[in-house]
């Protein structure tokens, strides 16, 4: 799997988002920074894990607030349990036909250790907290900054991050 990283003004875009990934569905490359301006929720999930049934909530919150400039972004990773083993085509279409799920996903990458895909090396490096488990968590606010994680017990319609979800969405920019 490929990652691509590429130079982006910063003027543009903060430094979190300054990432390029490839779309889960068909592996075109995605500049983080269309998302720079909303509020974000960047799990990595697994297909087949105890804590699937989160796509559910995830997509309940992406329909709820997408329109006041919220997303969620997935990264699929195979790290914890191995309970992430298909192709990409295999989890876009898990991810579609059994949750209808609509917030952007991309394609499987390492989201622990040393060979972390970077947006989660900046992630862990900026809350010092790594994802210990599939379905973690981290808001990241309109301007880029890195402003909370949530581990995986944490349901994703919880009052802890619907209250910070609707927090950050109601700050002026």
């Amino acid at each position: 799997m490929t990652i691509w990283t590429q130079p982006v003004s910063a003027n543009t875009c903060s430094p979190t988002l300054m990432h390029t990934f490839p779309r889960l569905q068909d592996e075109q490359p995605q500049n983080l920074c269309q998302y720079q301006g909303k509020v974000i929720l960047v799990v990595n999930t697994a297909s087949y894990c105890g804590f699937t049934d989160q796509y559910d909530g995830l997509e309940k919150l992406y329909a709820k607030y997408k329109d006041r400039g919220f997303v969620v972004l997935g990264f699929p990773s195979n790290d914890f349990g191995k309970q992430e083993p298909g192709s990409n085509k295999e989890i876009a279409d898990f991810c579609k036909n059994t949750y209808d799920v609509k917030f952007p996903m991309f394609a499987k990458s390492i989201v622990s250790g040393n060979d972390a895909n970077p947006l989660f090396k900046m992630l862990v490096k900026e809350t010092g907290t790594k994802p210990k488990w599939n379905f973690y968590k981290y808001l990241v606010d309109r301007k880029g900054n890195i402003i909370d994680s949530f581990n995986s017990l944490t349901k994703p319609e919880s009052k802890s991050i619907t209250g910070e979800i609707e927090r950050l969405l109601n700050e002026k920019i």
